[in-house]
């Protein structure tokens, strides 16, 4: 019948993105320009944490943009009550899964569409047959870059028995060389960052002292200095499973380490907690790669490296359920401000007509051989 289709990507229409602290500009402007190519108009919610990166990114905004276009609202928790008791036509959030429930129950209230970056804890899986030194020296480069304070950041280590010795002193020797062997020396260390406020600090602080009086084994670090916002890079051992440390998200540079001997409890243990934002396994076993794969769920996942899938621009970035809700970056990113809108053009033979009661003649005859040629169950 001639008939022509085709998806019109629609702009949402007005957008509201909520960024958080660690990675102020990029979480900020990174999803913008998404909104932006995909036709939106933005209000822009920054983190109240970063005042001074809040007041570059108000001040490039109003140079570029009109208000009707992007504006930027700076402020607390009133502030960000008031913007999600608004009937946004899109809500993106990037931060903890405890405020991203809070943000999914606004939009529920407008049946507003949401994209939720999360977090969790980020689980590592290494094996017998893994190249520790590399391992090693990427993990340390991922759990401790920005100080722990990313969302994709390793967060525990489960390590085959029989190489977790010669894993700790690879991850030793990397954290001596990088940043300094003692707590004084990492403390002034220009390539290690320090927590963001005194009270992140204090809530480090608090699951190292739960996990000591728990019986945890201090590898290396464990300092805290809570005037100067320093945690020292800490290796821990001998974790017990109901310690706080094991079920929240560490958000700082403290690493958990885990010996595994049979890869089913492994796999267990990972599938009995909410669903991570990122997996990571060092392996040379193709096999036993594939399988953990197969076996688990999470957002991304990073085979022999860390976190350098959040920066690849054709993947998509997000997580499941408590980790996150949608995608972005690249073309995904583009999508998740957009409303595909199908649509179907009549050729110049209205061929439905043929199937406009009444049902005598032939037409029978015809509607069978179209459904028997689509394969569908007989409707008579």
């Amino acid at each position: 019948g001639g008939t022509s289709a085709w998806i019109e990507a629609q702009p949402r229409g007005r957008c509201l993105i909520v960024a958080p602290w660690n990675f102020p500009l990029n979480l900020c402007f990174g999803p913008l320009v998404s909104a932006l190519a995909a036709g939106n108009t933005v209000i822009l919610k920054p983190s109240e944490m970063t005042p001074n990166v809040s007041a570059v990114m108000v001040s490039i905004i109003r140079e570029i943009f009109k208000e009707d276009e992007v504006a930027v609202f700076e402020g607390s928790l009133p502030t960000s009550t008031a913007l999600l008791a608004l009937p946004f036509d899109h809500i993106f959030f990037t931060g903890s899964p405890a405020v991203g429930k809070v943000v999914m129950a606004a939009a529920a209230k407008h049946l507003t569409s949401v994209t939720l970056e999360l977090g969790g804890k980020s689980p590592v899986i290494i094996d017998e047959t893994a190249d520790l030194k590399s391992a090693a020296e990427t993990l340390m480069w991922g759990k401790l870059a920005n100080c722990g304070q990313t969302c994709v950041a390793p967060d525990h280590v489960f390590v085959h028995e029989s190489v977790k010795d010669r894993f700790v002193d690879e991850c030793r020797r990397v954290i001596g060389e990088r940043y300094g062997k003692t707590a004084d020396e990492q403390k002034v260390s220009p390539h290690f960052a320090h927590v963001v406020n005194q009270r992140h600090t204090q809530r480090i602080g608090g699951l190292l002292e739960d996990a000591r009086a728990r019986g945890a084994r201090f590898l290396l670090g464990g300092e805290v200095d809570v005037a100067s916002a320093f945690v020292a890079p800490t290796l821990l051992d001998n974790i017990p499973a109901d310690a706080s440390i094991m079920s929240e998200e560490i958000f700082g540079p403290v690493l958990p380490i885990i010996a595994w001997r049979d890869l089913d409890v492994v796999i267990r243990e990972i599938n009995a907690n909410h669903k991570p934002l990122a997996l990571y396994i060092w392996s040379r076993d193709k096999a036993r790669t594939k399988r953990i794969m197969a076996e688990t769920s999470s957002g991304g996942v990073g085979i022999n490296h860390c976190v350098l899938h959040y920066a690849h621009g054709n993947l998509p970035f997000g997580g499941v359920n408590n980790s996150g809700i949608g995608s972005a970056h690249g073309h995904f990113g583009f999508k998740a401000f957009s409303h595909e809108r199908a649509v179907l053009k009549s050729g110049p033979v209205m061929v439905a007509k043929l199937f406009f009661p009444p049902y005598t003649g032939f037409k029978p005859k015809l509607i069978r051989m179209v459904v028997d040629s689509l394969k569908l169950p007989k409707l008579f």
